[in-house]
């Protein structure tokens, strides 16, 4: 059945291929073929081509008898970050920040309500949730999300937050709109945000926004720490100034970056 509130240029079969990448989740990187059209709620023939098609383009492969993604799916994801050339412009930013606080440091734009990570340079330390590239958390309970939505205005804002979150956690910070604004209203007014344990137990982190050229918040870095071992203290006297500066130092490489001609040579 075609999906409701869709323009005449949908392509439903993309669609329905989406769905069934996304139908695999951790813990799951097996599924059946049953499993995946109840996954996706498709029928179990358009599953079946949908997968058989994917096998042949090598995002998929057969495994234990049911189907499971091959890695060349991450570059779909990858494609979206190279597009934007911000991973080669923060990379040196941020393996210096990690070297000099020696806590993990992430790069996070804006999906809906939740926050989605771009970028990641990290230090083996155990945490409460694991983070890689295309990890999503709810936006309001992180302190990159924070910086995100204290970009926009109070009205784009709410608007936002009414979206439900598509990461599956729940967070423990559930504030009412009043606690809301008057968070966001910091943010704004002190230009960078801090979380502490919010998300979940044991995490805590400071975040800062990356700028264009034209001075429009692009993107969120932040310094994330394990609350049992680094003070709320140490986060914003110590790394805080250490994260403005590299905030800084990435955004007018971007917008250094954003005046030169993307050619490519023949």
């Amino acid at each position: 059945m075609a999906r409701a509130d869709t323009g005449p240029d949908f392509i439903e079969a993309l669609a329905r291929g989406l769905d069934v990448i996304r139908a695999f989740r951790p813990g799951r990187p097996v599924m059946s073929l049953t499993e995946v059209a109840t996954a996706t709620g498709l029928a179990r023939p358009t599953a079946r081509r949908i997968l058989l098609t994917l096998r042949e383009l090598g995002y998929a492969r057969t495994e234990q008898g049911g189907f499971a993604l091959t890695p060349r799916v991450l570059e779909l994801g990858v494609s979206y970050v190279r597009s934007m050339g911000l991973w080669e412009v923060a990379r040196p930013h941020l393996e210096r920040l990690v070297a000099q606080t020696h806590e993990s440091s992430s790069i996070a734009q804006l999906d809906g309500s939740d926050i989605v990570y771009v970028a990641r340079v990290a230090v083996p330390k155990i945490v409460t949730l694991s983070v890689q590239i295309g990890t999503r958390f709810p936006a309001l309970q992180t302190s990159l999300g924070k910086v995100l939505l204290a970009a926009l205005s109070p009205a784009e804002a709410e608007r936002v937050l009414a979206e439900p979150s598509r990461s599956g956690v729940e967070p423990r910070w559930r504030p009412s709109a009043e606690e809301r604004e008057a968070a966001l209203r910091t943010v704004r007014a002190r230009g960078w945000a801090l979380t502490d344990e919010q998300l979940a137990l044991g995490i805590r982190s400071v975040a800062a926004p990356l700028r264009d050229g034209l001075g429009n918040v692009i993107a969120a870095v932040n310094v994330n720490a394990h609350a049992a071992e680094t003070s709320v203290e140490k986060l914003t006297e110590d790394y805080l100034p250490l994260l403005l500066k590299t905030a800084g130092a990435i955004s007018a490489d971007w917008a250094l970056y954003e005046t030169v001609p993307q050619v490519t040579a023949s």
